[in-house]
């Protein structure tokens, strides 16, 4: 495993993440404790000690797996999570920004997690007035202060949103967490620079678009139904599984793994500090950990060299 600083935060995070929101049965299975302490106990044999959730995968459902699997070590991991939705049932959420919303957020959260402390808190695709808050962002300060929150983060709901970047570090945040992947690229475009001008950490959320990236879908294979795929428009669907095909015949080395490349793939680029793909057993986990092996995961990194 390598290890990069996450921005101005200061945390040596691996470069290869536990992305868990299909713990919150979103991504057409169910889990059991077993089997998320296993994936726990195979993610740290790995090395991977940086942990995404949020409030809304499930009802703090996720959260309460990964709170009871982290327990006995949790010093030993560094721990994200968000707030700014209530979960009501597969796909529908509510939004909940005030700042005494957030607050028993945060004391839910925190709860569920069996921990007194968040490593990283992040702002969870809010928009307009719902980032333009002070108060906010003030009762957030207060909770830094106080020990419950280590560092604020933003996770941005739109690929270019410069607006957000660009604002982060006045209202005290010191991460962004964006979707970025082989297929799609435009945090390229502006968002990365604003990153580096701000010494923002990086977290790519969906490196391997939803599994598109992984190798294993070819076109015109459907999701079942109870599968966050299944209400994709169906033309883009196609459309991402051929380009994948093609990507997979031109671009992936023979002999490795297409769900690998498409991870290193992310991590080569210089303003990204971790990729947090998702999993679904410990045989996933350790392929996923092993992208830190392969050669295009560059050393030098602006945020702090690799370790």
């Amino acid at each position: 495993m390598k290890y990069r600083t996450l921005g101005k935060t200061g945390m040596d995070i691996s470069v290869i993440g536990l992305g868990t929101w299909q713990f919150g049965g979103e991504w057409g299975r169910e889990y059991t404790q077993s089997e998320v302490d296993a994936i726990f106990e195979k993610a740290k044999e790995m090395g991977i000690n940086f942990i995404d959730t949020a409030e809304c995968y499930g009802d703090h459902l996720s959260e309460k797996f990964i709170g009871k699997a982290i327990e006995k070590d949790r010093d030993q991991w560094i721990l994200a999570t968000k707030f700014g939705h209530k979960y009501h049932g597969l796909y529908d959420r509510t939004r909940h920004y005030k700042a005494e919303e957030v607050l028993q957020q945060l004391e839910d959260s925190l709860r569920a997690l069996r921990t007194d402390y968040i490593d990283l808190y992040q702002f969870h695709s809010g928009v307009g007035e719902e980032f333009d808050n002070d108060e906010l962002w003030t009762m957030l300060d207060k909770q830094v202060q106080a020990g419950k929150v280590r560092h604020v983060g933003l996770s941005i709901k739109k690929n270019d949103d410069i607006y957000q970047t660009s604002r982060a570090s006045k209202i005290g945040a010191e991460t962004i967490q964006v979707v970025y992947n082989r297929l799609d690229r435009t945090p390229e475009e502006e968002v990365f620079a604003y990153c580096e001008e701000q010494n923002l950490g990086v977290l790519a959320r969906v490196p391997l678009a939803s599994g598109y990236l992984s190798g294993k879908y070819k076109p015109g294979d459907v999701f079942a139904e109870n599968d966050v795929r299944h209400r994709h428009d169906k033309d883009e669907t196609r459309r991402k599984l051929e380009v994948a095909a093609e990507l997979q015949k031109n671009e992936v080395p023979e002999g490795v793994p297409m769900a690998q490349w498409a991870l290193a793939w992310c991590l080569k680029h210089r303003a990204v500090t971790c990729v947090i793909p998702g999993c679904k057993d410990p045989k996933q986990v350790e392929s996923n950990a092993k992208a830190a092996e392969l050669d295009i995961v560059k050393d030098d990194h602006p945020q702090g060299a690799a370790k």
